[in-house]
């Protein structure tokens, strides 16, 4: 016999209030919440990956939960295809060039996307597209602090 838990649990359309941390296996922190506060959002509206919100799911008020996930279910893995090169010309004199450096991207639709600069080799400049976490193992933890009806 099952019994319905007397505590409100998190539906795929709740409105939430989590504490959260998102790191690297090597527990470098990415992301999360500062000390005391929470972050609201409302289930589905694109706040993190549709696969960590899958596994907010279920889980009733005051639970915290810890998720690992492998980089093909996190921010995926490189893609070759996704590394472009550019003139050096193309980018502000002052601007840092330097391997590693994160610079955003206009797109045509007006998006900003994230590259990094991956290399510099005399006038040109070859830029990573590929997510800042692909190729990463996250580990998500969360503690459901409200659920709004």
């Amino acid at each position: 016999m099952t019994t319905k838990s007397p505590l409100p649990i998190v539906q795929e359309s709740s409105d939430i209030e989590i504490e959260f941390q998102l790191a690297l296996v090597d527990k470098t922190i990415v992301e999360e919440t500062p000390e005391g506060e929470t972050l609201r959002f409302t289930m589905g509206d694109g706040t993190f990956l549709n696969r960590i919100e899958e596994m907010l799911v279920g889980l009733e008020l005051g639970t915290t939960a810890k998720f690992t996930l492998g980089a093909e279910r996190a921010f995926g893995l490189s893609d070759a295809s996704n590394f472009q090169t550019m003139s050096l010309s193309e980018f502000p004199a002052d601007m840092d060039l330097n391997p590693g450096h994160v610079i955003g991207f206009n797109t045509p639709t007006g998006e900003e996307i994230p590259g990094t600069v991956h290399d510099v080799d005399g006038d040109s400049v070859v830029i990573d597209f590929n997510h800042p976490l692909a190729d990463a193992t996250v580990v998500f933890t969360a503690t459901i602090k409200a659920i709004h009806s």
